[in-house]
């Protein structure tokens, strides 16, 4: 097992009472039309269970940032059907399933989408105030003391290091108290260390606040921090695996590849 993982937290309908966190049932996304469609997921159908930690994972091309954006109802898909916490997408307006992303979903992206001129407080809060909520500064500083940051509140993001930013950005997604977070590639930009760092804190998350995280990454060893690792190839699942070690989890990813 990797020591970073605490305790395994892969869930089965049977082990969790608790609705799906994000489900896919047979979904597809093709983009464009006629001759030159490409189709970016082909039926893919998957359940996520609330405290969990899921990486996805495959070769480039394979569909997995198209999974994230659809599961995370930033993309519509072309048919099937994406339900977020017992909530189907579909029926949902673009308003409604705006004001669905601000309350319920969390985002952290590789590059870390900070706004340079707000102080670390300011880019933390950005969410409920975007929702038009008023947020606390003791609910500030105890999210920013979660991820190691209550000294550098009235920091810019130009004060900090590369993993203090990423950091931010997850504080950022931890402050609406969301249901999911997805995480795009959150250590592509950082270096192994600080990588390690953010990928210790995402797993902490899960382990002691009972948070739900999906992370589509490139990388074995970021996988290995996760309780389930889904692969997918050519837009399709190409199978799961549980609690797997960076050497599983890259010599399935190099049959994949073949």
């Amino acid at each position: 097992m990797n020591p970073a993982r605490n305790q395994p937290a892969s869930r089965t309908p049977e082990a969790s009472a608790s609705p799906v966190a994000v489900a896919l049932r047979d979904v597809r996304k093709v983009y464009g039309r006629g001759e030159g469609a490409v189709v970016a997921l082909d039926g893919v159908s998957a359940a996520i269970w609330p405290g969990s930690f899921t990486a996805i994972m495959g070769p480039s091309g394979s569909g997995k940032s198209t999974l994230l954006n659809v599961a995370a109802g930033l993309d519509r898909p072309t048919s099937g059907s994406v339900t977020l916490g017992g909530t189907g997408l579909a029926e949902l307006s673009e308003k409604r399933l705006t004001i669905l992303r601000r309350e319920r979903v969390g985002f952290v992206f590789q590059a870390f989408n900070l706004l340079p001129s707000l102080t670390v407080a300011q880019n933390i809060a950005l969410p409920l105030r975007l929702d038009g909520r008023r947020a606390r500064p003791s609910a500030v500083r105890e999210i920013a003391a979660r991820v190691g940051l209550e000294a550098r509140l009235r920091d810019r993001p130009s004060q900090l290091s590369g993993g203090q930013q990423q950091r931010v950005a997850i504080a950022r997604a931890l402050i609406t108290r969301p249901q999911v977070v997805f995480a795009d590639e959150p250590t592509g930009a950082l270096d192994t260390r600080t990588g390690h760092g953010v990928l210790g804190l995402l797993r902490q998350v899960v382990d002691e606040d009972g948070h739900t995280v999906v992370m589509v990454t490139h990388d074995p060893v970021a996988a290995a921090y996760a309780d389930r690792v889904m692969l997918l190839a050519d837009g399709r699942v190409a199978g799961t695996l549980e609690a797997p070690s960076a050497d599983q989890v890259a010599e399935r990813l190099a049959h994949l590849g073949a």
